[in-house]
This record gives structure tokens, C-alpha cells and sequence, in this order.
């Protein structure tokens, strides 16, 4: 079939080249005798000016003649060549039972070329554009915020999911977008995924002066300065909204700029709604449109020709005209691009409805289609999201959630068969865990300490005001999905700012979301910062997610606690308090909590420490661990602290670790041990080789709360292996130690050994 389509093709290019040229001579040599007039061009082209006279007429049908007299002697050169199979690599896409490919736009002209020439009635023989295996395809996001942020995960990963192209994102940020994105991006490390950040900050001043009513604010804005935010040598690019869910090849997209002609500038899906007709309510006046005008969440942008037609003067010149009269816009930028397109109609390439179905208020969507399954992007752009009013929101809501919950590490795939640049994080990775013994009984422990987790920053809005005296202290700690309901009652006890690392699927992250944005304790703190940290491997990395929640601590101070600890009310304040006393800014201090734990699931929680002390002669309350691990806090000397006043020191035995307060420049956490087992004691080992006072507060405590036995305690007690590897970890740990701080560290072999 494909040997006839390029027959056929041949035979009609020659034999139009035959009829042609004799027709096209005779036409130039008669030319004096007719009056052929140019057709007119917009005032904005630049070869809008005609030659004036017959003399110049004459002169551009020459140039014309010599145009095609070279087409054709390409085409005969092309006809002399014996028929070839194509060499090109093809990417096909499937979406339903439809199968598509797409060409990169620079091959666009030759293939047109061609199908003009074969004539347009046979499709059959017309060999459908694709874009090019290895092109990458750039994207541009504007997204500013903690829910921004959020949000534009789900977009990113319909996006991968789909793809067969290397990607370049482009995301216009302020600071705490690109503080969450930019972490996001280097955890995730996915192959063929480049990224990089614009200041929004930098940008204001360009919009600030346009008055805007839309929800989203200046940030809706941005759009509009593109052209200048983007790096000067990209040409082209997709704009997308951060509410938008794909549902096929973006490279489809890509591939609809080959279809751009003249000085079409701008891909647009026509508004699905009545907005700018201005007929939805009683003296509701839109912005000039053309027709029903354009959904901006989508666009297609040529940011060779924009520049070259000065884009910014022009949509400049047109917003300063209309907020004459409009006062403000409605929309934010899709009020002034489709007043430019308004006024300059030839801008703009209509992309099918499909490529932007939006679900908003008074949305017309569904005439947009007929099946839902041929559907490309489906666009959120209501306040009310996933509860807009739709015959077919349930399918539309069902796709996005796929996304949302769908696990990222699994988008890590390679793109076999393009070359890319060199990822050294990557890189390095690789080496590391090649040179790892995959025949060592605890290979699985070691490799755990070099998996890079995925991390969600801030996965919630997060507000915190530092105190003035420098004496502020966040709470530290890590959980998992069956430790959730600790977080209302930790909320309760401490007022002040608190770090937390969570270990969840994507999955869990959305069901955390809803419980936190339904209950009224968590969302009426802002001072709280939840960090997601993505499962991945067979081990709870419980110190990974210490560090990850340490990291983010803005504070001078942190409390580095547990979960299922409560402490008591007041600490905070006391802490602050102690910090001053104890001088802990100008020394090396490590601040003990002593720590206490009970069996009952209802405790009436102890206001003071004469009410803890009558709960402990009373066995309503124990020291934490007394019946399994006396040795992990009997330092603290629970019996001199029963009647201390005043803070006292103590010293480092094997096996202390109690829960300190530090300063945020302490050492991080030794991320070898994972699951159960030694994780907080080395830590403490380390903070005493680098000479840290163990001070215990007099008035200080907390409590322990009884919960089922974690699923890493279980493996510890009933595998032996892991028991095996535990120990194997502890002595190469305290090998670490001796080279690290000498003569010094010796004591900490001794002392186990004599434990």
C-alpha cells in the first residue's frame, strides 16, 4: 500500500510539473497585458507594502517563476532517486482505537509540499505529520503557592504518564513554589526531565499596574510577559494551566504547530462558556472578544514571531485602551489576549475544542463532543473544581484522581534511544549502588541508606512568624498513615511551630489531605509544615525522614520527639525559657525532656509534675521503656529528677537516647539504620563525640501513648537476619566514629562491649 501511496505521488508531481511550467511560461510572457494585483496582507506583516506599478508586479511574478522552477527541479531530483523505506524513527500514539503519528514542524513545509502536489482527496495516501522521537517539548507553567504547588504535581504527572518525548519545564514561581517544586524535581529524578525556574517576584512590576479581579490573582497575569520571561533562543512552547489534566501525548499537542500559517502566533481553544458574549446576567459587560473568545489555560506560542511583532507593546497598548473603560479585568490575562486577538484576528490558530474541555460555571463543554473517551485535556478552571456540574464529571473527576493517586516512582522510566544530558546525581547514584555486594545478606540495609525518596515539601499551607528574641523552638518529629490520629492531639499540647516528615503513597497523601482539611484543629494552625516523603524500598527510613523534617525547621531551636509522644502543656513556652537561662545560643547543649510512657488509651494527661509524680506511685504512668530497655534513658536519673529543682548535667552512656532539644545546627541523623533499632542512638553518640552537654530540665516532660507494635519492631523481633544486619550496621557505625573523632571514640567500643 505504501509503495502505491508514493507511485501515485510521483506520477501526479511529474505530471503536474509538465502541465504547469509551459502554462506558468506563457503567463510571464504575456504578463504586460494583465493587471494582476497582490493579495493584501495585515497591516503587521512586514511585507505588507506592494510594489507599485506594473513594473513591480512584473518583478514578483519573476521572483515567483524562479521559486518554482526550483520545486521542480527538486522534485525531478527527488523522482530520479530509486524508492527508499523510511529511515526516520516514528512514534505512534494510540488513543482509543485511533492510531496517530505526528512529524516535528521543521519537516512541515516539504511534507505539505508534497501532499499539494499528490493532490487532497486521497487521505489514504497522505502521510500523517510526526514529531520527531528525540524532540523535546518544552512547557511553560505559571504556579505560586502552596496549593499551586500541589496541584501542579497532578498536571506533571498525566503529563508523564503519556509522554514518549524528553520534556522541559518551565515554571514561572515565586519563592515557595520553587522551593517545593525544585526539591520535588531533584527527588524524583526522572530521566528525560529537565527543569527550570523564572522569579515571579522579578515579574510584578511588568502587571502589577493592571487592575484584576480573577481569584488568581497577579500571579494570573504572567502569561502575558512570556515573551520576555522565557530564554530568547526558544522558539516555541505549550502554556499550560496548573488545573489541567492530560489524557493522551502531549506530543500531539506539540505537533499542531506545524498547522500555524501566516502570522498565526497564538493556538487557542474557543471559550466554552457564555462569558463574552455578555448575556449571562443583567448589565454584565465582558471584555471585547472575538466571538465567544479564547480559554487561555491551553495556548500554543510562536516566541520567535511574538517578539518579532513586539507582543509587548501590543497587548500593553491594548490593556491601557480597555481598562479605560473596563476598570479592571475579570479573567486576569484571558481578558487581554482575547482583546488583542479582537483587534487582530489573524494571530490566532483554532485548536479543536478537545485540546482544552473546560469545566466551568455555565460551561458548554458538552457540545464539544460527542464521546468523552476522545477527549486530549480536560481543563479544571471552575473555583469549584471537582465539583462543577457536568453530565460526565464523574468519568472527568475519576480521571483526575487516577492521577492524583497514581505512584510517581513510576514514572521514572527511561527514554530508550535518545541521548541525554548527563544527570551526575544520577550518575553518582549508579556508581554507588554498583559497588554494593548484591550478595551481601544485609545488601537490601545498605542500599536503603542511598534511595532517593521522593519529597513533597510544604504540602500544606504553612505560616510562621519568628520571634524577635531568637528563642523559638520547632517540634521535630516523622509518622506514618497509622499514627495520623496523634496529630490533633499533639496540635493541642504545643502551640508552637512543628516539623513533620510523612511517610506515604500517593495515594495516602490525598487521604491525609481530606483528614487534614477536614478537621478543624489542623487547619487552624499555620505554623505547622507537613513534608510527604514517598514510600519506596522494604525499610521505614525513620532517619531520612528525621532529617527531612530537620531540614525545614526555620526556628534557632528544635525538639527533636517521636509521634506518639504527647508533651506536656506549657513545654514550649518552658523550652523558650530554658533556652535563655542556659545560655544555649553561645554553647554546645543538648536539653534532655525526660520521658514517660502509659498503657492506657485514656490517661488523664498529667497539668504538672506533682500530678506526674503522684501518677507514677500510683502505676498509672512508668519511665519510658523501664520493663524492656531500662538503658535507652536511665542516664536521665529519674530518681534525682523526681526532686530537682535546677537543670543538671549527665553523662553518655552506651545505649542513652533521650529526646533533646538542640540547636538547629546539630548533626543530622546516620541514615544506615532504618526501621527498628539504634536510630536515635547513634544519634545521641554522635552529639556526644562532638562534645555536647546532656543537661536534664527539672520541670520537663512527656508522654509516651500506647499504639500496636509497628511493623518494623515485629520484623526485628521475629527475623534474625535483620537482628544480624543490625549489629553488622552498629559495629561499621562505630568503626565511622573512631576514624571521625580518633582517640576520642574509643570509649563508645568499649562501652557496648561492656554493656
Amino acid at each position: 500500500m505504501l509503495g502505491m501511496c508514493r507511485g501515485r505521488r510521483k506520477f501526479l508531481a511529474f505530471s503536474f510539473a509538465l502541465l504547469f511550467i509551459p502554462a506558468l511560461t506563457w503567463l510571464y510572457l504575456s504578463v504586460g497585458s494583465f493587471q494582476v494585483r497582490p493579495l493584501p496582507l495585515s497591516p503587521l506583516d512586514p511585507q505588507s507594502s506592494p510594489l507599485v506599478g506594473g513594473a513591480g508586479e512584473r518583478k514578483a511574478l519573476e521572483l515567483r517563476v524562479r521559486e518554482v522552477e526550483e520545486e521542480n527541479r527538486a522534485l525531478r531530483r527527488e523522482l530520479s532517486q530509486p524508492p527508499r523505506s523510511p529511515s526516520r524513527p516514528h512514534n505512534t500514539y494510540n488513543h482509543g482505537n485511533h492510531s496517530q503519528t505526528y512529524t516535528n514542524p521543521d519537516t512541515t513545509k516539504h511534507s505539505e509540499a508534497q501532499r499539494s502536489v499528490a493532490g487532497g482527496n486521497n487521505s489514504d495516501c497522505v502521510q500523517q505529520p510526526v514529531v520527531d522521537k528525540c524532540e523535546t517539548i518544552h512547557v511553560a507553567i505559571v504556579c505560586a503557592g502552596y496549593n499551586a504547588s500541589r496541584d501542579v504535581v497532578t498536571l506533571v504527572k498525566s503529563v508523564l504518564f503519556h509522554r514518549r518525548n524528553p520534556l522541559h519545564f518551565h515554571f514561572i514561581t515565586d519563592s515557595i513554589a520553587q522551593r517545593i517544586l525544585s526539591s520535588l524535581f531533584n527527588t524524583w529524578m526522572v530521566p528525560a526531565v529537565h527543569v527550570d525556574f523564572y522569579d515571579a517576584d522579578e515579574l510584578k512590576s511588568e502587571v502589577s499596574w493592571i487592575p484584576n479581579k480573577h481569584y488568581s490573582g497577579i500571579y494570573g497575569l504572567m502569561k502575558l510577559v512570556l515573551t520576555k520571561t522565557l530564554p530568547i533562543k526558544l522558539q516555541r512552547v505549550i502554556v499550560l494551566d496548573t488545573d489541567i489534566t492530560f489524557a493522551t501525548d502531549i506530543a500531539e499537542l506539540w505537533a499542531v504547530f506545524h498547522k500555524f500559517k501566516g502570522q498565526q502566533v497564538l493556538g487557542l481553544v474557543e471559550n466554552q462558556s457564555d462569558w463574552y458574549l455578555g448575556n449571562l446576567w443583567k448589565n454584565h459587560r465582558p471584555w471585547p472578544a472575538l466571538g465567544r473568545g479564547f480559554n487561555t489555560g491551553v495556548i500554543l506560542l510562536l516566541l520567535d514571531r511574538l517578539r518579532k511583532l513586539r507582543w509587548e507593546q501590543m497587548w500593553r497598548l491594548t490593556a491601557e485602551r480597555e481598562l479605560m473603560s473596563m476598570l479592571s479585568t475579570s479573567l486576569a490575562d484571558q481578558d487581554i489576549f482575547n482583546a488583542v486577538i479582537k483587534q487582530n484576528p489573524f494571530l490566532v490558530h483554532q485548536l479543536p475544542c478537545f485540546w482544552n474541555v473546560q469545566l466551568s460555571d455555565h460551561t458548554r463543554s458538552e457540545k464539544c463532543y460527542k464521546d468523552v473517551s476522545d477527549l486530549k485535556v480536560i481543563h479544571w478552571n471552575s473555583p469549584k473544581k471537582l465539583h462543577v456540574k457536568n453530565k460526565h464529571v464523574e468519568f472527568f473527576r475519576n480521571l483526575y484522581l487516577t492521577f492524583l493517586e497514581y505512584d510517581g516512582n513510576l514514572l521514572r522510566r527511561e527514554l530508550f534511544g535518545c541521548p541525554s544530558e548527563a544527570d551526575h546525581n544520577s550518575e553518582n547514584l549508579q556508581k554507588t549502588l554498583s559497588e554494593l555486594d548484591e550478595d551481601d545478606p544485609c545488601y537490601e540495609f545498605r542500599r536503603e541508606r542511598f534511595t532517593v525518596h521522593r519529597t513533597h515539601l510544604y504540602f500544606l499551607h504553612y505560616e510562621y512568624q519568628s520571634s524577635a528574641d531568637n528563642s523559638d523552638v520547632t517540634l521535630v518529629a516523622q509518622l506514618s498513615m497509622d499514627r495520623l490520629q496523634m496529630l490533633e492531639a499533639i496540635c493541642k499540647h504545643w502551640e508552637g511551630p512543628i516539623s513533620l516528615a510523612l511517610y506515604l503513597s500517593d495515594a495516602e497523601a490525598q487521604q491525609f489531605l481530606r483528614y487534614a482539611q477536614g478537621s478543624e484543629v489542623l487547619m487552624s494552625r499555620g505554623n505547622v509544615g507537613y513534608h510527604i516523603v514517598y514510600k519506596e524500598g522494604q525499610f521505614y527510613p525513620v532517619n531520612l525522614l528525621r532529617n527531612v523534617a530537620m531540614k525545614q525547621v526555620n526556628t534557632p531551636y528544635m525538639f527533636l520527639s517521636d509521634i506518639d509522644f504527647l508533651p506536656m502543656y506549657g513545654l514550649y513556652e518552658y523550652l523558650r525559657k530554658s533556652v535563655v537561662q542556659l545560655d544555649m545560643a553561645s554553647t554546645k547543649k543538648a536539653l534532655v525532656i525526660p520521658a514517660f510512657e502509659t498503657l492506657r488509651y485514656r490517661l488523664s494527661f498529667p497539668k504538672s509534675k506533682a500530678e506526674l509524680l503522684s501518677q507514677l506511685d500510683m502505676g498509672t504512668l512508668f519511665t519510658f521503656r523501664y520493663h524492656v530497655w531500662m538503658k535507652g534513658h536511665a542516664p536521665t536519673n529519674f530518681a534525682k529528677w523526681r526532686t530537682a529543682t535546677t537543670p543538671y548535667r549527665v553523662q553518655w552512656e552506651a545505649d542513652f537516647e533521650p529526646y533533646v532539644m538542640v540547636r538547629r545546627d546539630s548533626p543530622e541523623y546516620d541514615r544506615r539504620f532504618v526501621g527498628f533499632g539504634w536510630n536515635k542512638v547513634a544519634h545521641i553518640m554522635e552529639l556526644d563525640a562532638q562534645e555536647y552537654e546532656f543537661v536534664v530540665l527539672p520541670n520537663a516532660y512527656m508522654i509516651h501513648m500506647p499504639h500496636a507494635p509497628s511493623f518494623d519492631i515485629t520484623k526485628f523481633r521475629s527475623n534474625e537476619q535483620y537482628r544480624v544486619c543490625l549489629k553488622t550496621l552498629k559495629e561499621e557505625f562505630q568503626q565511622n566514629m573512631s576514624r571521625r573523632y580518633g582517640f576520642a571514640a574509643l570509649k563508645y567500643m568499649t562501652a557496648e562491649n561492656n554493656s
